[in-house]
């Protein structure tokens, strides 16, 4: 390894331990557009449609986490830096499928690509454990996404580099900006274990390390957080009753309707039936990203897929694998299926 990846490496090192820490500072100071201006933003911030006072620094600024703008790619079975087990994004764009690391997202949590004619963004957050695609066209224009250093219910706020309008990750709106109310169209994806991609999609492309590597690839920066009893304290709203807030739901997005279902609960029904047309199956295992030092040595948690019977067959739906903390934040009134109340 040459001189400048030596440093690069412990420069990510320096960065991923004092995100943490800021990540357990919560921040009182009054929302402060002229504060975000100082800080490089563009944005128009006469126009929002949350209070700003919800939104706090994350601790790196704009772009300290640098998105991935032009990625490059190894096909799946030429792979050998990555363990049977981890977890990789699929997406699957007009017949044409690739897999996205999570050990590489969870130090850039934004990769802006294009998938044939489609010019997507493939998210995650680590703090929401949330993995969502987005299309990147909104009306004529294609955007470019980047990360703002700022979250809100401790989830990833992104901004377009076109507008400078900030976006919620998880709901795919725009919250502040020219573009505040609009929203995202986001694009059926599925985690699931780097093994079962290859071999279900064994010449497909896998999004490669960077080189020369930006950051500590195949080390997880968030060591137990999924193990915790509550997220970090840059959280601050209410805790849902009833269940462990760090437990993992996954939210369903059918069309304008939204399903809960506890991952447990998934795991031992097998196939959960969320209306007479859709449903939610259990696919197998894959290793928690956010558990172990290690990428690849986390604790065994569950792949699933959402369906919905169409006249063709069935047809992928929007869903993420997320924590309950995240759903009762953005999504109070969607009741979770398998939630065992005393």
């Amino acid at each position: 390894m040459d001189k400048l990846v030596k440093t690069g490496l412990t420069i990510s090192r320096h960065i991923a331990k004092a995100t943490v820490f800021c990540l357990f500072l919560v921040v009182s100071a009054q929302a402060s557009p002229d504060q975000w201006r100082r800080a490089g933003f563009s944005t128009d911030f006469s126009k929002s449609t949350v209070d700003l006072g919800t939104i706090f620094s994350g601790g790196p600024p704009k772009d300290g986490i640098p998105s991935i703008d032009d990625p490059r790619f190894e096909r799946a079975t030429d792979i050998d830096w990555l363990e049977d087990r981890e977890p990789v994004i699929r997406l699957d764009v007009d017949g044409i499928v690739r897999a996205y690391p999570l050990q590489i997202l969870i130090w850039h949590e934004i990769v802006n690509d294009r998938i044939g004619s489609v010019p997507v963004s493939v998210t995650y957050c680590p703090l929401c454990n949330s993995s969502i695609a987005f299309d990147r066209r909104l009306g004529g224009e294609t955007l470019d996404f980047g990360t703002t250093g700022l979250l809100r219910n401790s989830d990833l706020v992104m901004y377009d580099r076109q507008s400078e309008t900030w976006w919620q990750q998880f709901t795919g709106e725009g919250i502040v900006g020219t573009h505040a109310g609009r929203e995202l169209n986001m694009l059926p994806s599925r985690v699931v274990s780097f093994a079962d991609f290859r071999q279900q999609h064994p010449t497909a492309d896998v999004l490669a390390r960077p080189v020369p590597a930006r950051r500590d690839y195949g080390r997880n920066p968030y060591v137990g957080y999924d193990s915790r009893s509550a997220p970090f304290p840059l959280f601050q709203g209410d805790l849902p009753e009833n269940i462990n807030p760090m437990a993992r739901v996954v939210l369903v997005r059918d069309g304008a309707r939204l399903h809960a279902a506890t991952l447990e609960h998934i795991r031992n029904a097998g196939t959960v039936a969320l209306t007479d047309e859709t449903s939610l199956r259990w696919t197998g295992e894959q290793a928690s990203i956010l558990d172990a030092s290690a990428t690849g040595d986390g604790r065994a948690v569950g792949s699933v897929e959402a369906v919905r019977k169409a006249p063709e067959g069935e047809q992928a739906l929007v869903h993420d694998v997320t924590f309950a903390f995240v759903v009762h934040a953005f999504h109070p009134d969607v009741p979770i299926l398998g939630i065992t109340r005393p």
